[in-house]
């Protein structure tokens, strides 16, 4: 008996049973893509070993995310999480927002399970255009810009690149570098310190 044809599917779509698509194929994927960046760098992670650490065909993954570079921002991005911590930033007005994000900051860094991408992210970044770009617009545009612009402010963007220069530069020192004694001091005592410059970062007239 003749089977029937297969139906086309459209472009960049895979197709039904090439997939395990499901409601959570997209975070599974984003999960895989956070974990085989962090392992193994920029260079050499590849949409096909993503794919296969997530249990997809490299074509759904190309499907919903297109190319190597918009995966890599949105497996950082689910380690940020910038729609979250926006608010959280912003809390209860200007009073404190300088303490509230170097310890939102801080706070991913110490967490081991969003250290290690973030590591990624630093260590590629100084090689690589797009890991640049992802950390231009993830640290900078995502976050501390709506942050600044949020606290209607002069020249919101200028504050928030010496914010953004003043939290890579200590997350450089602290976690890639590792100089002693910034990567061994306690958090809290680093929060302390740098919270007062963040707060006239993006406050003071």
């Amino acid at each position: 008996m003749t089977q029937p044809a297969k139906p086309r599917r459209g472009p960049g779509r895979p197709r039904q049973d090439e997939t395990d698509d499901g409601p959570g194929t997209q975070e599974r994927i984003r999960l895989a893509a956070r974990s085989e960046f962090a392992a193994r760098g920029y260079d050499k992670t590849s949409v096909r070993g993503i794919a296969k650490a997530a249990g997809v065909d490299p074509a759904l993954v190309h499907h919903y995310f297109g190319s190597k570079d918009d995966l890599f921002a949105a497996a950082i991005e689910l380690s940020m999480e910038p729609a979250l911590v926006v608010p959280a930033v912003l809390g209860e007005g200007p009073d404190g927002i300088g303490e509230r994000l170097a310890r939102y900051f801080l706070g991913i860094w110490e967490n081991p399970v969003t250290r290690a991408p973030l590591l990624a992210v630093m260590r590629s970044a100084l090689t690589h255009e797009a890991a640049a770009k992802v950390l231009r617009g993830l640290v900078l545009r995502r976050v501390l810009e709506r942050v600044a612009a949020d606290l209607d402010v002069p020249d919101p963007t200028f504050r928030a690149e010496l914010a953004a220069s003043h939290m890579v530069g200590i997350a450089i020192l602290r976690y890639v570098v590792q100089v002693e004694p910034l990567a061994s001091a306690d958090p809290e005592a680093i929060v302390a310190l740098v919270a007062p410059t963040l707060q006239r970062y993006l406050t003071e007239d």
